[in-house]
C-alpha cells in the first residue's frame, strides 16, 4: 500500500468525566477511501475535530504529507488542504448558495470589491458537478434539508482539498443524490485525494471504500481492507460482541383501533386516510419529498391542515400547535433534531424533560428529585453516554443527541408516538438499542407510527406499511405482503394494485 497522505498517531483527548480518545489512530491514504467505523460515542467526530484543529489534543501527533503538524482551527487545516463536511450542516439559510460555498472567501478585484459574476459561475459549476438542480443565486432557506447537505458537499469540494473528511454525508441525500456524491468520490480517488468517510450505512461502507479503521470507547481497534471482511465482522469489532437479528420485530395482539385519520389535506398533503392500532408499528415509506414529514407535521400541529379529521381513542383532535398535540396524547420526534428537537445550550436533563414539565411540577415548583431519578431511568434505558446529566447536550455524539430527542418524546407517556427517522446519524449497536425500546412501548400498547427512508428499516420492523408519493398514500401493505420491490413502485407513482400486478408477472 501507498503511504500515507495523513496519519494521527496515539491521539488523546478528555472532557470533564470522560475519556473520548484514548491512543487513537488513524491513516489516510492517497487514491483511497478510509471508512472511519465506530459507534456513537467512540470518538469518530473528535478524532476530527481534533485534525482540524476545533480541538487541541491531549496528546499524540498529527502527520500530513510527511510533517508533523497543528492546527488552531479549520480555517487553518483548509487552507492546507485538509476539508471537512459536517454531519450537522454549518450553513446560513439568509444567504443565496453561491455566498454559502465562499462565506468569508470571496472572490474579489484588485479594489477588493466582490466579483459576484465569478462566484456565481464557480458556483454553478460545483452544483453541476452535483447534479444540483438549482442556480447558485438561489437562497438557500428555500432548499430542502437534503438539498442543503449537497450545499454543504459543494462547499468542501471548492477548497480543492488533498484530504477530504465525509461525516455522514448521505444521511439526508436521495437515492439519486447519493449517487451524484458517489461519482464525485470515484473523481477525487482517481485524482489521488484522501477521503475519510464516516457513515453508519455499512452497505454504503462495502460499496465506496477501500480501507476501514475501527474505533471504540476511544481506542484504535483495528484497520482492515474492505475487500478482505464482511458485515458481521465489522459489526462484531464495533460493538465488542456479535449482533443478533438487526431488525427484532415482536408480534402483539391489536387491541382496536387507536388514532383514525380521514381525509386530511393540507399544503402539501391530499386526502390521506390511515387507521392505527393500539400495540401497532405503521411504517410510512417513500421518496424523498414524498410528504412523510410534511403528513407527520400536520398531525402533530405544526403544519395547517385545510380538510380532514382525525380522531384519537374515539374523539376528534384538532391540534392547532405541537402543544395541543402533546395534551391531546401525539408526541412527535422530529427527522431534524437540531432544528426542531432540542436545545443544544442546555443539558441533558433540561432536553429530556423539556415536553413533560407538567408532570414533573408540584404547585408551581419542578419536583427536582423526581425529575432526576426520571431522566436516570431513561439514560440507562437508553444507554446514553454522558459523563452527568448536566452535560451540555451539544457536547454530546450525534447519536446520543438523538437517543436524548426520543426520549423526551417517551417521557411524556404519549397514546401515539411519531418517530420521524428515528436511527439517523445512530450506530448499529444503538439501533438494536431503540428498537428493543420501541418493542417495549409496543408492548404496552403504545402505538408507533415510524417513518423512515431506510426501507430495510421499515420492513423489519413494522407491522403495516404506509407508502406515500407526491403528498398521495400510494399503497397500504401487511408486513408480511410487502417487499422492497413494492415499496418502491408505490414511492414512485405506481398504485398498489399497478405493482402488485407488475410483480406477479415478473
Amino acid at each position: 500500500m501507498t503511504e500515507a497522505i495523513l496519519q494521527l498517531k496515539d491521539i488523546e483527548k478528555s472532557f470533564p468525566g470522560v475519556k473520548a480518545l484514548d491512543k487513537a489512530c488513524l491513516s489516510v491514504y492517497p487514491g483511497r477511501v478510509m471508512a472511519l467505523m465506530g459507534e456513537n460515542g467512540a470518538g469518530k467526530s473528535t478524532m476530527m475535530k481534533v485534525l482540524t484543529g476545533i480541538y487541541s489534543s491531549d496528546g499524540g501527533s498529527v502527520h500530513y504529507q510527511g510533517e508533523t503538524v497543528s492546527f488552531s482551527g479549520p480555517r487553518e487545516s483548509q487552507e492546507v488542504g485538509i476539508s471537512i463536511i459536517h454531519q450537522e450542516l454549518n450553513l446560513v439559510p439568509e444567504l443565496t448558495i453561491a455566498e454559502n460555498i465562499f462565506l468569508g472567501r470571496e472572490p474579489t478585484n484588485a479594489f477588493g470589491k466582490i466579483q459576484w459574476k465569478k462566484m456565481f459561475e464557480h458556483a454553478d459549476q460545483l452544483l453541476a458537478r452535483l447534479n444540483v438542480p438549482y442556480s447558485s443565486k438561489a437562497l438557500l432557506g428555500t432548499l430542502r434539508f437534503g438539498e442543503q447537505q449537497m450545499v454543504e458537499i459543494a462547499k468542501a469540494l471548492s477548497f480543492e482539498s488533498k484530504v477530504i473528511i465525509m461525516d455522514e454525508p448521505t444521511d439526508a441525500l436521495t437515492d439519486k443524490e447519493t449517487k451524484s456524491l458517489f461519482k464525485v468520490i470515484d473523481e477525487l480517488r482517481a485524482q489521488q485525494c484522501g477521503i475519510v468517510y464516516i457513515s453508519h450505512r455499512i452497505k454504503e461502507i462495502f460499496e465506496m471504500c477501500d480501507d476501514i479503521t475501527v474505533l471504540r470507547d476511544g481506542k484504535f481497534i483495528r484497520e482492515l481492507l474492505v475487500a478482505q471482511t464482511n458485515e458481521d465482522e465489522l459489526i462484531e469489532l464495533m460493538v465488542g460482541r456479535k449482533l443478533e437479528e438487526q431488525y427484532p420485530r415482536i408480534p402483539v395482539q391489536h387491541d382496536g383501533v387507536c388514532f383514525e385519520v380521514s381525509g386530511l389535506s393540507g399544503a402539501y398533503i391530499k386526502d390521506i386516510s390511515f387507521q392505527l392500532r393500539k400495540g401497532e408499528i405503521l411504517g410510512v415509506s417513500g421518496l424523498m419529498g414524498a410528504g412523510r414529514t410534511e403528513l407527520m407535521k400536520t398531525i402533530y400541529g405544526a403544519e395547517s391542515k385545510n380538510a380532514g379529521e382525525m380522531k384519537l381513542n374515539g374523539k376528534v383532535v384538532e391540534p392547532k400547535s405541537p402543544q395541543q398535540a402533546l395534551e391531546a396524547g401525539i408526541a412527535y420526534i422530529s427527522e431534524d433534531r437540531k432544528a426542531d428537537g432540542l436545545v443544544l445550550c442546555l443539558s441533558v436533563k433540561e432536553n429530556m424533560t423539556l415536553s413533560s414539565l407538567k408532570d414533573l411540577t408540584k404547585t408551581g415548583r419542578i419536583e427536582t428529585a423526581q425529575e432526576r431519578a426520571k431522566v436516570g431511568e431513561f439514560i440507562k434505558a437508553f444507554n446514553v453516554k454522558t459523563p452527568s446529566q448536566s452535560q451540555m447536550i451539544g457536547n454530546l455524539s450525534g447519536g446520543n443527541q438523538q437517543k436524548v430527542s426520543i426520549a423526551k418524546g417517551l417521557m411524556t407517556s404519549p397514546d401515539v408516538l411519531i418517530l420521524d427517522e428515528p436511527t439517523r446519524g445512530v450506530d448499529v449497536g444503538a439501533k438494536k438499542e431503540i428498537y428493543q425500546l420501541i418493542n417495549q412501548f409496543k408492548e404496552q400498547g403504545m402505538s408507533i407510527i415510524l417513518v423512515s427512508s431506510e426501507m430495510q428499516e421499515v420492513l423489519g420492523m413494522s407491522d403495516r406499511i404506509l407508502v406515500m408519493h407526491e403528498g398521495k398514500l400510494t399503497g397500504e401493505f401487511k408486513a408480511e405482503e410487502a417487499d422492497q420491490e413494492l415499496l418502491l413502485a408505490c414511492a414512485v407513482g405506481q398504485t398498489q394494485q399497478q405493482a402488485t400486478t407488475a410483480e406477479v408477472e415478473a
